[in-house]
C-alpha cells in the first residue's frame, strides 16, 4: 500500500509557469464565452491549439521530460541546470542517450514525442490497435518511433511497462499506480498553468465562475485544475468531474473508497476511455470535493457536434465538460456561471 506523501499532490506551480514562459511558443490559450441551450453563457478554456500540437497534454510530458533530463544531469554533474542552458549542446548529448516510453490513447503520446525531441531525446510510443493510423503518423512525425502494442489501451500500457523494464527506457506515464506515482505528478504539475492562466484572468475581470466541468480519463488534468482551483481561487465553484459511462473509473472508486477499476466496451471518448483510475488523482479529487457526471456514448458525440457549431472544432472527450454541462445544470439563471475546458482539437 502506498503512503500518504507518496499519494500526495502538492505541485510546485510556479516552477512550471516558469518553464513555459521561457517556451518561444508558449502563450496563453483563449478564455472565450459559448452561448448554450437555454441562452446560457459558457466560459470555454480552449486547449485546441495549444503549442503547436493542438491539446492541453502539451503542457504535461515536455515539462516532465525537461525536469527528468535536468535531474538526471545533476546526479551525473553535480549542475543545477538553469533555464537557459536547455538548448545547450553538451545538455543535447546528453539527452540523445535517453530514450522516453509510454502507452497512449491520444494526446500524450504527442506530448512525450514533442518533449524528446526538444531536448534532443528520443520516444517510443505502444499503441493499441484501437488508435488510428494517422495518429500513429503524426507521432512520427515528431521523431517517435511507434510500437503496436495490444488490442486495448489497458494492453499497451503493460507493454511500455515492461518496454522500459528491459530496454532501460524512462516510462512517462500520465497515470499512477502502486509503485509508480511521482514522474505522472510532474506531468500533473504541468498541466497546472491551465488553472493558473485562467485565475489571472478571472482575477483582472471578477467574472468568476459559479461550476467547473472537468473531464477526465485516468484524472490527471481533472486532478490538477482541482487542485489549483481549491489552493488559490478567489471565488470557489462547484466542480464536477466528467467521465463516459462506458469508463467511469474516478466516480466509481469515489463510491468504493478506493482506487477500484470500472470496465466497460469501448468509448468513442477516446482519450477518457480508461478502465483504471491514477491513484495519485483520485486521492486529490477526494480531498477537492467533486461531484460526477457521466457521459453516454450519444452524449459525448452531440457535445463535440455542439461545440463545433459554437466554432470550435473539438472531439466528443474535448467536448466531454459542455455535454455534461448539458445534461446536468443546476436551475440558478443569472448566477450560473459554467467554465468548460475544450482539452483538444479535432485533428
Amino acid at each position: 500500500m502506498e503512503n500518504s506523501d507518496t499519494l500526495s499532490f502538492s505541485p510546485a506551480f510556479e516552477r512550471a509557469l516558469e518553464f513555459f514562459r521561457a517556451q518561444e511558443n508558449y502563450e496563453a490559450s483563449p478564455l472565450c464565452a459559448l452561448r448554450a441551450p437555454n441562452d446560457i453563457t459558457v466560459l470555454a478554456k480552449d486547449e485546441t491549439g495549444r503549442m503547436g500540437l493542438g491539446a492541453f497534454k502539451a503542457l504535461g510530458a515536455p515539462y516532465a521530460v525537461a525536469r527528468i533530463l535536468a535531474q538526471a544531469w545533476q546526479r551525473k554533474t553535480g549542475e543545477a541546470l538553469a533555464l537557459d542552458r536547455l538548448n545547450d549542446s553538451d545538455l543535447r548529448a546528453f539527452a540523445a542517450a535517453h530514450t522516453f516510453v509510454c502507452a497512449s490513447a491520444g494526446n500524450h503520446g504527442m506530448g512525450v514525442a514533442a518533449g524528446a525531441r526538444a531536448m534532443g531525446a528520443k520516444a517510443r510510443i505502444h499503441l493499441a490497435k484501437t488508435v488510428p493510423e494517422s495518429f500513429a503518423g503524426r507521432l512520427r512525425e515528431l521523431g517517435a518511433e511507434v510500437v503496436r502494442s495490444g488490442d486495448v489501451y489497458d494492453e499497451s500500457v503493460a507493454a511500455a511497462i515492461a518496454d522500459a523494464g528491459e530496454s532501460g527506457a524512462v516510462l512517462l506515464a500520465d497515470g499512477t499506480w502502486e509503485g509508480y506515482t511521482e514522474i505522472p505528478k510532474w506531468v500533473m504539475e504541468g498541466y497546472c498553468v491551465i488553472a493558473e492562466e485562467m485565475r489571472a484572468e478571472f482575477e483582472a475581470s471578477g467574472n468568476w465562475p459559479t461550476h467547473v466541468y472537468l473531464q477526465a480519463g485516468v484524472g490527471g488534468l481533472a486532478a490538477a485544475m482541482a487542485y489549483m482551483i481549491r489552493h488559490n481561487w478567489a471565488e470557489q465553484p462547484e466542480l464536477i468531474v466528467v467521465e463516459p459511462e462506458a469508463a467511469a473509473c474516478l466516480q466509481t472508486s469515489h463510491k468504493a473508497g478506493t482506487p477500484t477499476r470500472a470496465d466497460g466496451p469501448d468509448s468513442s471518448m477516446g482519450r477518457l476511455d480508461c478502465k483504471e483510475p491514477s491513484i495519485v488523482a483520485w486521492h486529490a479529487l477526494e480531498k477537492a470535493g467533486v461531484s460526477y457526471v457521466a457521459l453516454s456514448e450519444a452524449e459525448g458525440e452531440a457535445a463535440a457536434r455542439a461545440v463545433a457549431e459554437l466554432g470550435i472544432e473539438t472531439t466528443p472527450s474535448g467536448a466531454a465538460g459542455y455535454g455534461a454541462l448539458c445534461k446536468w445544470a443546476p436551475d440558478q439563471g443569472k448566477a450560473f456561471r459554467p467554465l468548460v475546458i475544450i482539452s483538444e482539437g479535432a485533428a
